[in-house]
């Protein structure tokens, strides 16, 4: 069945914009498919899922599929996936009538899908039982002594260029190759679509909220093999924002909500803004679902009036995680907390922790607590208030540490990008190490700036992270002043259109200045790289300067990097080759004496909560007696 009737020597692609699309643009994306908020697939497993009841399938009829392509092999794998009846071949179809419903969609579908790669003189004809589709009567019976046979013969035709390309109204003046239409390239219908989308949301971003398209027109002409392609757009009025009320609160107070979300009457109109606003509101942690809705009409004063509707969740969580390493053995915490203490989205968070079991013996595991008070909004919707009191008993080779810590201090989003955190910490330790038993009382002022520019906090794939921080210190007992520096950037670049490669680096450094002896900077203080956090394939803190007995240090100074190749295999599963390399000097500055490597790769296996990650990794030069490989598994990506 031919997609144009006479094949004309001009036909229309799509209709005007505000009555239809064509059927190929309209079928292009498919259904939607939702899955159960509690289930989830891991591994090819499906967990917290019930078991539906088989749908019955009413006078089954079977059918066998002839697909023919056509001779464009880059095409197969989109007409394949295209047609319904090669997904679900061996899969009865619901009687006669069923069976030419479903070749119908099909020559839709793969029409849509042609037209996605700019082939609008495709051809696709259908037959079922040896009828071609449109000869059949409307309620069809066919002889079932067997498989009723059906055939697709698919005849793509050339692909189509981008011919004339005009913007008019309030779209007009804009270059249609900062759209992606550009005279020459191939004429894809998802670039059109794209295009005219785009140009509507420009226009919402000139503070226009009810800007839409008003005509959206391609004309394919099969003598040239172009498409010229109209597109026009209204902008509408420039509006400010209106009153913004607040709906669904039940315990949060609804004034912080509105005071939080930073909208604000009287700021102009920003889908951007509402977006982030509504991204701010949900990482609070109160609210299940969060959206943001303009009146569809201006107030009297020519304000838009904004209405945030908010569903809270359970504001009361507890839970427990794991990890292992075959350095550091398996790691068990547990947590309790409370999203709303006061009404205003104070978290409380209590948790606790017990690592390195089965490589220690009870008396000799890691063990931690923590109570975290964490308070939003506390000076300015732009700030948070956090305050924390910290104990553990810590005994990995270098040294072993029991220490208290109390901290309190304000973070400030300078912009939606940057962070600023400041306070004051008191941690006091009682020390064994190398230098014998000591206790320390030392009071810090940790200073901190971030700035975030990645386009995924979980599994990023564009932009970089920078950090930087320092942390002035006086020792009482000592009557010594020391401060640490650190800074660390991360990176990632994605290869190709569907961010399959991903080029990910780290590079990190840190120094130790003042104390008048390297005795004087509590253990705990002090730099050490090797584990899954630093430079795998390395115990956790081996890498670190020796004594003549070779017993570990610690160092004033470091320099680490890392780098990664992921790579994705199919939408869920990855592999990450990787390398990692660091040093660790007793010097303020590094001097690069000892230099460890350490390389490995890692699997990926993609859930709604981030990647899973396994990390393989041996030592480039491993310390006489060291560790001689690492095995690392976590949530998340490394960096």
């Amino acid at each position: 069945m031919r997609n144009e009737v006479n094949r004309p020597e001009k036909s229309f692609a799509f209709l005007r914009a505000g009555t239809a699309l064509a059927v190929a643009v309209a079928l292009a994306c498919g259904p939607i498919s939702v899955r159960p908020a509690s289930a989830f697939k891991l591994f090819g497993m499906k967990f917290f899922e019930k078991e539906d009841e088989a749908a019955t399938v009413i006078d089954p009829v079977n059918y066998t599929l002839t697909l023919d392509p056509g001779a464009d092999a880059d095409l197969t794998k989109a007409i394949e996936n295209a047609s319904r009846l090669k997904q679900d071949d061996g899969t009865p179809v619901s009687g006669d009538l069923g069976l030419v419903i479903k070749a119908r969609d099909d020559r839709d579908r793969i029409l849509a899908a042609l037209y996605e790669n700019a082939r609008y003189g495709a051809v696709v004809n259908v037959t079922v039982n040896g009828q071609d589709l449109d000869s059949l009567p409307p309620n069809p019976e066919f002889n079932r002594n067997g498989p009723i046979p059906v055939t697709i013969s698919v005849q793509p035709g050339p692909a189509f260029t981008f011919g004339e390309v005009a913007f008019s109204g309030d779209a007009e003046g804009r270059n249609p190759a900062d759209f992606g239409l550009v005279p020459g390239a191939r004429a894809d219908s998802t670039a059109i679509l794209r295009a005219g989308e785009r140009v509507v949301v420009d226009l919402r971003a000139e503070g226009r909220p009810f800007a839409k398209l008003t005509e959206r027109k391609a004309i394919a002409d099969h003598k040239t093999q172009t498409v010229d392609v109209i597109i026009a757009a209204e902008g509408g009025p420039v509006a400010p924002i209106g009153t913004v009320g607040v709906s669904g609160t039940k315990t949060v107070d609804p004034d912080f909500v509105q005071r939080f979300s930073r909208i604000n009457a009287g700021q102009p109109y920003s889908p951007e803004a509402l977006s982030r606003a509504a991204e701010r509101l949900r990482a609070l942690g109160v609210f299940s679902s969060v959206t943001i809705r303009d009146a569809g009409k201006l107030a009297a004063d020519g304000s838009l009036p904004m209405t945030i509707e908010v569903s809270e969740g359970k504001h009361r969580y507890f839970g427990a995680g794991a990890q292992y390493s075959n350095t550091d053995g398996f790691g068990l915490q547990g947590y309790w907390g409370h999203r709303n203490l006061f009404g205003q989205a104070e978290s409380l968070r209590i948790e606790g922790a017990v690592n390195r079991i089965g490589e220690a013996d009870i008396g000799d595991l890691d063990y931690s607590t923590a109570i975290l008070f964490s308070k939003p909004g506390a000076f300015g919707p732009t700030s948070t208030f956090n305050a924390s009191l910290k104990a553990s008993v810590v005994d990995p080779d270098a040294y072993k540490a029991f220490t208290t810590t109390a901290a309190a201090g304000v973070s400030v989003e300078l912009s939606d990008r940057d962070t600023v955190s400041a306070g004051g910490e008191l941690m006091w330790s009682d020390v064994e190490d190398v230098f014998g038993k000591n206790k320390y009382l030392t009071a810090a002022i940790p200073i901190e700036f971030v700035r975030d520019m990645r386009d995924d906090r979980l599994n990023p794939t564009k932009g970089y992270r920078f950090m930087i921080n320092a942390k002035p210190t006086y020792e009482t007992y000592r009557g010594t002043f020391f401060s640490s520096f650190e800074g660390a950037i991360t990176g990632y670049q994605s290869l190709g259109a569907d961010d399959r490669f991903v080029l990910a680096g780290k590079l990190a450094g840190g120094t130790i200045i003042g104390g008048n002896e390297l005795s004087d900077i509590p253990a705990t203080r002090r730099f050490f790289l090797g584990g899954g956090g630093t430079v795998r394939g390395y115990g956790y803190q081996e890498i670190s300067p020796r004594n003549g007995e070779d017993k570990l240090l610690g160092g004033r100074s470091y320099m680490a990097a890392s780098a990664e190749v992921r790579i994705g295999i199919t939408e869920t599963i990855g592999i990450v080759p990787f390398i990692d390399v660091g040093t660790v000097s007793t010097d303020e500055v590094p001097d690069f004496k000892d230099i460890r490597a350490g390389a490995g790769v890692g699997l990926r296996y993609a859930t709604p909560f981030g990647p899973l990650r396994l990390d393989v990794a041996v030592p480039l030069d491993k310390y006489p007696g060291g560790t001689s490989f690492g095995v690392y598994a976590g949530i998340g990506q490394s960096f």
